[in-house]
């Protein structure tokens, strides 16, 4: 059968291309048809996934939860989750014989991207932000990438990524955007069922562009339809108070962005999400919440997972625990629920606070 690819808003059918980031009609971004579904295996991977799923039992008696566990994600070849996407998209695109690509990312995906590409004999040109860490500028060059750096915010970084697609013919392999890469970080969701018993009733994500969001999600989607998970967890979104887009629509006021974003969590610093109505059909979907934190708060949780838990991940990762402790203080997560945080990057690709 062979992989189609279907509207995720008007859902009409598509032909799958890695040209076909949206739909023909609506312009809305397009997904793998359920009913088609990628079943080859994948043509490029380094084991990505299998991240263990630990207990954090001094953060969880610091908020009140009996029952708190972080998966760690930065385990991954480069040291994101967005390693599972990239292997999808990298696999399809080496199916369909592309040589070049170009992607927009804020570090992680790029990083990802690139690794990816150099494994699967694909040039990679990756466009940052010029503002973006130096340990993961340094990740994405060694492994091959051309980078251009832009100024500005990652809407910037975006733009100038596709106007450079348009004008040299080169594919925009976009983590934003392409269904194949979506599809890739249902894996996550996939493994949390096989790992956590009793499984998780909420689930917290640092999000930008939401492709763990919405990839676990449809791993949820599926596994309770063929049997495998009998519920669906609260799948929640954590946004910085200065990059909130998605947050802000949840509460139905809003946001506008300001021409560039300043804040210690780069990894979600995304103005204008591609996915944003579809992130929000997800949370409303699964009960659960959008919330936005302060900087503060985030560098705070960093600090304690790395000193009471031996845990080192960005400062996007600590944004997750930030959210939780504004949910949990409101009375939307019980003290003896199982809850889950992803901890997506490795700190050592973002600068680590002084002291």
């Amino acid at each position: 059968m062979d992989t189609k690819f279907v509207c995720a808003q008007c859902h009409k059918p598509h032909p799958a291309s890695p040209n076909l980031l949206a739909c023909e009609d609506c312009g809305a971004p397009v997904d793998v048809d359920p009913s088609t579904p990628i079943t080859s295996p994948l043509a490029v991977t380094m084991s990505e996934g299998h991240t263990p799923v630990v207990q954090l039992d001094a953060i969880g008696r610091r908020l009140g939860l009996r029952r708190l566990y972080a998966k760690l994600e930065y385990r991954n070849p480069t040291g994101s989750f967005k390693d599972r996407g990239a292997a999808m998209l990298v696999s399809m695109l080496k199916d369909h014989g592309v040589s070049r690509v170009a992607e927009d990312s804020s570090g992680n995906a790029g990083a990802a991207m690139a690794a990816y590409s150099a494994r699967a004999g694909i040039k990679a040109t990756i466009f940052v932000p010029a503002s973006a860490p130096a340990m993961k500028l340094s990740q994405i060059a060694f492994y091959g990438a051309e980078i251009v750096k832009v100024e500005g915010g990652r809407q910037a970084v975006t733009e100038a990524c596709q106007r450079y697609c348009r004008e040299q013919g080169v594919v925009y392999a976009s983590h934003n955007l392409s269904p194949y890469f979506i599809e890739g970080t249902k894996s996550f969701a996939q493994e949390v069922i096989t790992q956590m018993d009793p499984p998780p009733r909420h689930v917290l994500f640092p999000v930008g562009n939401g492709s763990l969001l919405i990839g676990a999600w449809k791993g949820w989607v599926e596994a309770m339809k063929d049997g495998r998970a009998k519920s669906m967890p609260r799948l929640h979104a954590v946004q910085t108070e200065a990059c909130q887009p998605l947050a802000s629509a949840y509460r139905g006021d809003a946001w506008r962005p300001s021409g560039g974003v300043a804040t210690v969590a780069g990894g979600i610093a995304v103005e204008r999400p591609p996915r944003l109505q579809q992130c929000l059909q997800v949370i409303n979907d699964s009960g659960g919440q959008a919330v936005a934190v302060s900087e503060e708060s985030i560098l705070l949780w960093q600090s304690l997972l790395a000193s009471e838990e031996g845990l080192l991940a960005e400062p996007t990762s600590a944004a997750a625990l930030a959210g939780l402790e504004a949910l949990v203080r409101a009375g939307a997560i019980g003290r003896d629920e199982v809850v889950l945080a992803p901890l997506t990057g490795f700190g050592f690709k973002d600068r680590i606070p002084a002291g």
